[in-house]
C-alpha cells in the first residue's frame, strides 16, 4: 500500500510600491510588488504551506518568521528548497500540485507556463504534475478591488 497525504495552502499579500513583483518564482514586470517579510511570493507561500501541512510539518511561519531578520526579502525559492528538503528527508516526494492566483491584474497567462517550469525544477517533479491558473475575483473583495493578490495550492505527496 502506498503513503500519501494531502495538503492545502493559502496566502495573499497587498500590492506596495517600490517592491519586485516576484510569483512562482518569476520576476513579472509591474508597477507594483507585494508587501512582506520576504519577497511576497505568494504562490510559493502558498505551495510551502500546502506541502508542510501534507507532511505534518505544521507551517510556513513556524519555519521562516517574519521575526527573524534571516528571512528579510528573502527569494521564496529558497524558502520552499528548504521545505523540499525537510521533505525528502522524511520520504516524501510531490505527487501533483494544484494552484489558483486570485488577482485582477496583471495578467498572468503570459507567465504561467514559467511559472510551472521553475516549480517543477523546485518540486523535483515533471511539469505534467503541476497546474497553475489564475482567475479574478470579478472586482469582488481586496483582490478584485485590486489592492492585492491571494493564492491556494493544492498537493498530494507519496512516500518514496
Amino acid at each position: 500500500m502506498v503513503d500519501f497525504r494531502v495538503g492545502f495552502g493559502y496566502d495573499s499579500h497587498r500590492f506596495a510600491p517600490d517592491r519586485p513583483l516576484v510569483i512562482g518564482g518569476i520576476a513579472i514586470p509591474y508597477e507594483l510588488g507585494l508587501a512582506a517579510h520576504s519577497d511576497g511570493d505568494v504562490l510559493i507561500h502558498a505551495v510551502c504551506d500546502a506541502l508542510l501541512g501534507a507532511a505534518g510539518l505544521k507551517d510556513i511561519g513556524t519555519w521562516f518568521p517574519d521575526t527573524d531578520s534571516t528571512w528579510k526579502n528573502a527569494d521564496s525559492t529558497v524558502l520552499l528548497t528548504k521545505v523540499m528538503e525537510l521533505m525528502t528527508s522524511r520520504g516524501w516526494q510531490v505527487n501533483n500540485l494544484d494552484c489558483t492566483l486570485v488577482l485582477e491584474k496583471p495578467k498572468m497567462k503570459p507567465y504561467i507556463d514559467d511559472m510551472v517550469t521553475k516549480l517543477s525544477e523546485l518540486l523535483q517533479t515533471n511539469p505534467e504534475n503541476i497546474a497553475v491558473k489564475a482567475k479574478t475575483n470579478e472586482k469582488m473583495g481586496f483582490t478584485g478591488a485590486g489592492e492585492g493578490i491571494a493564492a491556494v495550492a493544492a498537493v498530494t505527496l507519496r512516500k518514496q
